[in-house]
């Protein structure tokens, strides 16, 4: 599932399954054709569009699109960065962290840390069993950890302390 903003304004969330897009919750069966790494011809509802991604930024999640002419801007944004800002954890580069509490209830299967361990932004922590699903949770600044208050097995509620860091 994406969260897409285009031009800074109008909000798109966008689903893909096997044999569906979703765009707001409402099917799309459109005919996408790529014509070459970088444009598409599109027909939806008898309209033709013809789409060039002019930039992308994949580290961003940014890109420039021309659509029959029209430039647009899109930034994107996937159930991880949804989960940070929930957390609040989605501008840390400005904040000093303290801590790291569990995003969700689930198993803590894998530890990559101990005390001690300087990691930077973007590291894996450690590795989060939620519904049936592994998570890795990765350092949300450059950060050393201080004391670690969890380990392989432990089973952790949403907002427990996981990590400190100094």
């Amino acid at each position: 599932m994406y969260y897409l903003k285009v031009n800074g304004s109008i909000d798109y969330k966008i689903e893909k399954g096997k044999d569906k897009l979703l765009i707001n919750n409402k099917k799309i069966d459109a005919d996408i054709q790529q014509l070459n790494p970088s444009t598409y011809h599109i027909i939806n509802d008898l309209k033709s569009y013809n789409a060039e991604v002019i930039s992308f930024d994949r580290e961003a999640k940014t890109a420039e699109v021309k659509v029959n002419g029209s430039i647009y801007s899109v930034t994107a944004k996937d159930q991880f960065d949804i989960l940070l800002d929930q957390l609040g954890l989605s501008s840390l580069n400005s904040a000093k962290v303290s801590e790291l509490k569990a995003p969700m209830p689930g198993m803590v299967l894998k530890l990559f840390v101990n005390e001690g361990t300087e990691v930077k932004k973007g590291d894996n922590l450690f590795i989060l069993e939620a519904m049936k699903m592994e998570n890795i949770i990765k350092s949300p600044a450059d950060v050393t950890v201080k004391t670690v208050k969890i380990k392989p097995g432990d089973k952790v509620e949403k907002g427990q302390v996981m990590l400190i860091f100094s």
